[in-house]
């Protein structure tokens, strides 16, 4: 006999029987096993999700912190965007400013007008301003006497006093017996001579490049042989010692022995730094000016070098 199963079903219609034979029964326990699997792989699936969700939100935690850290930062990154603009305009106002002084000062020097990099025309006004100053402080220029008039210049003249035709190798100055007489550059004195004749105490200073100086009829001195003095320095004071028909100074320059006309020297100064190359002549100006700038190009450059080096130290 097969086997069988038979299901009951009572209702109050009455009760049915239902056979199920056996591969019925093998569906059935087939289709609980695969929904028994289903489950446990749902189950798993749900599980796995679940875990997946928790970390997608830790993962948006995450994302929200960098997110604001972030915000933070361009917020910074603005905010010093803006200062950096700011600073960058203040400076193109300041270099402006320099390009327009540094104009003025080129102006000052005679100059030509210069085409360039700011550095490169800051670097010739250097030049040029400190070949002005080394020359106008190493080379007599400017009056030894202040607010004096002039009352005997260069050149052939009858003497005040003997009444001869004699060439006048200075220019006198009208001052008052004890009038101060300063140095009209760097140099050191050669000799300081007390003296009743001739050129009475008279007073001489050596200059660079081959430069002098000389002081007549003084009333007395200030510095003695071998002092070094600076432009503008007391030396003496004017008087009438020796054959002088009243109180003045005589003043000489002279290059290497050789007198010169004093007075394009005392009218010499910045503002006309250049008519004296054209006044004075037998002196190589050229040359003298060509060295003076490489010597001052060379301490310029020892200078900047020294103030890189300084800094890269403190650093």
């Amino acid at each position: 006999m097969k086997e069988r199963v038979v299901v009951s079903v009572s209702s109050i219609h009455g009760t049915r029987h239902f056979h199920l034979n056996k591969w019925f029964r093998h569906f059935l326990k087939g289709f609980s096993y695969f929904f028994a699997v289903g489950l446990i792989a749902t189950a798993g699936v749900i599980y796995y999700l679940l875990d997946e969700v928790d970390f997608a939100k830790l993962k948006q935690q995450e994302l929200e912190t960098k997110s604001m850290s972030l915000t933070e930062e361009v917020e910074s990154l603005q905010a010093l965007k803006v200062t950096l603009e700011s600073d960058l305009i203040d400076r193109e106002e300041r270099m402006n400013l320099v390009s327009d002084r540094l104009g003025d000062l080129e102006k000052v020097l005679g100059m030509q007008e210069i085409e360039g990099e700011l550095e490169s025309r800051l670097d010739t006004a250097a030049i040029t301003s400190s070949v002005r100053m080394v020359m106008l402080t190493q080379i007599p220029s400017g009056p030894p006497v202040h607010n004096a008039r002039t009352s005997s210049g260069y050149g052939k003249r009858k003497h005040p006093v003997t009444g001869a035709i004699k060439f006048h190798r200075g220019q006198d100055f009208a001052v008052n017996t004890g009038t101060p007489v300063y140095a009209p550059a760097d140099g050191v004195v050669e000799v300081t001579r007390p003296s009743s004749k001739g050129s009475g105490n008279f007073l001489r200073l050596q200059h660079s490049y081959g430069f002098s100086s000389s002081y007549s009829h003084l009333q007395k001195f200030k510095v003695k042989s071998g002092d070094f003095v600076q432009k503008g320095d007391l030396i003496a004071y004017s008087g009438n010692s020796g054959l002088s028909s009243g109180p003045h100074l005589h003043y000489e320059i002279r290059f290497v022995g050789r007198p010169l006309d004093p007075r394009p020297f005392v009218d010499w100064g910045v503002n006309d730094f250049e008519t004296i190359f054209s006044k004075v002549r037998g002196i190589r100006w050229e040359s003298l000016v060509n060295k003076v700038e490489l010597r001052v190009s060379n301490q310029l450059q020892l200078s900047s070098q020294k103030a890189v080096l300084l800094t890269d130290n403190s650093g």
